[in-house]
């Protein structure tokens, strides 16, 4: 269960692991007001989570289109300079957030710091998937996931904590952690972009965009899309809904909803790497079937259970799906995308997080204002289970593809 530390430490370059040090941080910042956002603004504004949803969409809407930019620039320039720019631009936006006073401000704000805040997500993404050879993209991106959760031991709870005092005070932290950040990519991490075949450096940043054609005309890239937006809708309801959700109609404060988000951090810290050595080498898309099995029954059972060790458990369980869904598919993303255009890829990936941000936090906000709660969650269990049914389908039309079958090195043929 618990891995061998330094062993892991010296299969993976030290570059991977300043990246990974600053993901560190930025997730620190991040979970300290991410999953206290809907809760802000309800409070706050005094609106229902229809309204905070809509918010929330306008974000996750123009967060797409930011991602959509920052991934062609990210294959067209590199990945640092939209890495930093993005964190930047992040801290400035962070601080106007804490400072609106007036509902009718956070629309327009909304659409410009959606743009702003995503230009550098693919550009991270991509980096990772050059740093990386292929054969140790899904471990790689396994670490990542356990020190992103180590941040949501940290986060959430300290967010919590701070959220019953004053908001402003988080945004602050994010917006300082965000600079810190900026200043490591600065210094320590060099261009990682694959040398540019010729005909590519001589492409305009239209015909640059363009090439999103590519992506989009690769069947079985957007096949996996679909389901994985379908699932996703389902996953990010966690982060938004739930905290309101628990409020309402089950009393649980700031605080108590912290702890459930660290439960799953500390479950992700324990068990991670465990979990990626043992299924790394299993069939991908039959692995992101079973994951999001699991997120089908974690997610229903907030429609069917009370008490909160209930909830808890409900959470773990969404976890182990997660454990298994999120370095997988990042790895298959990357795997599906040629050389060249892996920002791209990874940008257009990047509607399985923004399109269900953009519907499902509105969608679901709907469902708790004006009918049976619960409903939210029977929904969401039901989506998952189609989801799971479509990597299947793919994995019985592509997981015969080398691309999706795992190289294993030789030194590590033999499970230790």
């Amino acid at each position: 269960m618990f891995p061998d530390f330094k062993r892991i430490y010296h299969q993976f370059p030290i570059r991977f692991w300043i990246v990974v040090l600053a993901s560190f941080i930025s997730g620190i910042g991040g979970t300290l007001l991410f999953p206290f956002f809907a809760l802000y603004i309800t409070q706050k504004f005094s609106v229902g989570m229809t309204t905070a949803g809509i918010i929330l969409g306008l974000f996750s809407v123009f967060g797409l289109v930011g991602g959509m930019i920052g991934g062609a620039l990210a294959d067209k320039f590199g990945r640092r300079v939209l890495i930093i720019s993005g964190l930047i631009f992040g801290s400035i936006s962070t601080i106007a957030l804490g400072l609106v006073t007036h509902l009718i401000v956070l629309y327009p704000l909304a659409v410009v710091i959606g743009i702003l805040n995503n230009i550098g997500g693919p550009a991270q993404n991509a980096m990772v998937a050059d740093i990386l050879p292929e054969e140790k993209r899904q471990e790689g991106f396994g670490v990542l996931r356990v020190v992103g959760n180590l941040a949501w031991i940290i986060g959430p709870t300290i967010g919590g904590f701070v959220a019953n005092r004053s908001y402003f005070l988080l945004f602050v932290t994010d917006a300082v952690l965000s600079c810190v950040v900026a200043a490591i990519f600065f210094r320590f991490v060099p261009e990682t972009k694959p040398e540019e075949h010729a005909e590519t450096k001589e492409q305009s940043i239209l015909q640059t965009m363009a090439g999103y054609k590519v992506a989009l005309r690769d069947y079985a890239f957007m096949a996996f899309l679909v389901a994985s937006i379908l699932m996703m809708v389902v996953y990010q309801q966690a982060y938004n809904t739930l905290s309101v959700y628990l409020r309402n109609y089950h009393g649980i404060d700031p605080q108590g909803y912290g702890f459930l988000l660290t439960s799953s951090a500390i479950t992700v810290v324990l068990l991670q790497f465990w979990i990626t050595r043992r299924v790394k080498n299993l069939p991908p898309f039959a692995l992101m079937a079973v994951g999001t099995i699991l997120y089908a029954i974690g997610f229903g059972m907030f429609g069917f259970v009370s008490a909160y060790a209930l909830f808890v458990t409900a959470v773990v369980i969404i976890t182990f799906g997660e454990m298994i869904i999120v370095p997988t598919s990042q790895a298959l993303t990357a795997n599906f995308a040629p050389e060249e255009m892996r920002g791209r890829y990874m940008a257009v990936y990047g509607f399985s997080w923004s399109i269900p941000s953009a519907i499902g936090p509105g969608a679901a906000g709907y469902i708790l204002d004006n009918y049976n709660p619960n409903l939210v969650w029977y929904i969401g269990g039901i989506l998952c289970l189609v989801a799971a049914l479509g990597f299947y389908f793919l994995h019985v039309r592509l997981g015969h593809q080398q691309r999706f079958i795992a190289s294993v090195p030789e030194e590590e043929a033999v499970p230790a």
